[in-house]
This record gives structure tokens, sequence and C-alpha cells, in this order.
């Protein structure tokens, strides 16, 4: 079940220095579309990111979506989503409590 994104926050350092994965869905407006939106985070906040899918094609939608994994501490994670969010991209989060740190 897909639920949109809500942040988890933790007052325990060792939940902060553990890797973590999360399995996240996102929209993306066609004016962003020719944006590295995924380089420029994998470079500010050091999360690793598999491209599990993803359907853009700016001669067609007004509006693509990319199925990411991302991979980092849970402070890398966050950041990353905050930075997601400050572009006002739509994220929805699926929670996987096998795989994710959550």
């Amino acid at each position: 079940m897909l639920t949109p994104h809500n942040r988890v926050k933790s007052t325990t350092y060792s939940r902060y220095s553990r890797h973590n994965r999360a399995r996240i869905w996102v929209g993306v407006s066609k004016d962003l579309q020719d944006q590295p939106v995924i380089s420029r985070m994998v470079a500010y906040y050091g999360v690793t990111v598999n491209i599990v899918a993803a359907q853009i094609d700016t001669n067609v939608s007004e509006y693509g979506w990319l199925e990411l994994e991302l991979t980092g501490t849970v402070t890398q994670v966050e950041s990353a989503l905050s930075y997601l969010d400050e572009l006002n991209l739509e994220v929805w989060h699926k929670a996987i409590p096998e795989e994710d740190g959550w």
C-alpha cells in the first residue's frame, strides 16, 4: 500500500549511523524532467540510489514517475527526502519492514 511520505524522527544515535533502505515513488513534473535531480541528491546527501523503474517521456506526459530505492543513514535518507520536498515533487513511501530501517 502506498502512503504519502511522513518523516520519522528518532532520538537514538544508532539509528542515525546505521544504513537503512527505503523504497519510494517520485512524481516528476515536466519542468524538472531535464534537471539532474537524482545525481544532485546523490552528490549532496550521500545516498545510494537504485532506479527500480521509471516512466519519463518529455514528448508525451506532463508528469513522469520514478521508483527509487534509497540507501544511507537515517540522516542521509531524510535529507534526500527533504530535498525532493523542496523541489515540490510528490513522494510516496512504501514501508517494507524487513528492508526499511524506519
